[in-house]
């Protein structure tokens, strides 16, 4: 048995929006899924890219992903890896890919000094939060995560500044 992880190419961005599909069933959120194998395909491909992707193959199987982007702390005055996606299929659990693809972020962040490493979980996974923290992950619970998105970004935004 052997597992690979590479680089995504852009023969991959239909596997890739397969994956993110597959992802959004397990976290009960499909109907919040608008994105298309064009767009992820313009976006981790695009001549300047922000947004980057690491495949896992189990015996040459697609078996998961993982989709991160810089982020950057004013504190620390570096750039960081934010982790939006990881997703390992069902079937292929258990065998380290999950592991596999978070070190290689590790890695990373350390050969290119990079301050931190971050991503978010939802409050119900508890084996991805176990996970984590096997891992030396610190679960922020004083942290949460803030979001406009869809019709109250857009209301927000016509509002204008103040005068």
């Amino acid at each position: 048995m052997s597992l690979v992880v590479r680089s995504a190419r852009p023969q991959d961005s239909a596997l890739i929006f397969a994956l993110v599909c597959e992802l959004a069933d397990y976290e009960n959120l499909q109907h919040e899924v608008d994105a298309t194998p064009e767009s992820i395909a313009a976006a981790l491909f695009a001549p300047e890219p922000r947004l980057y992707c690491d495949i896992a193959e189990w015996d040459g199987e697609p078996a998961g992903l993982a989709v991160w982007f810089l982020n950057f702390s004013t504190f620390r005055g570096r750039h960081g890896v934010y982790l939006e996606d990881l997703y390992v299929r069902p079937d292929m659990r258990g065998r380290g890919i999950g592991k596999a693809l978070m070190q290689r972020l590790a890695q990373h962040c350390v050969e290119r000094d990079l301050a931190r490493f971050e991503w978010a979980v939802l409050d119900w996974n508890a084996p991805s939060i176990a996970f984590y923290e096997s891992i030396g992950a610190k679960v922020m619970g004083e942290w949460k995560l803030c979001r406009l998105s869809g019709a109250a970004l857009s209301k927000f935004a016509k509002q204008g500044a103040p005068a």
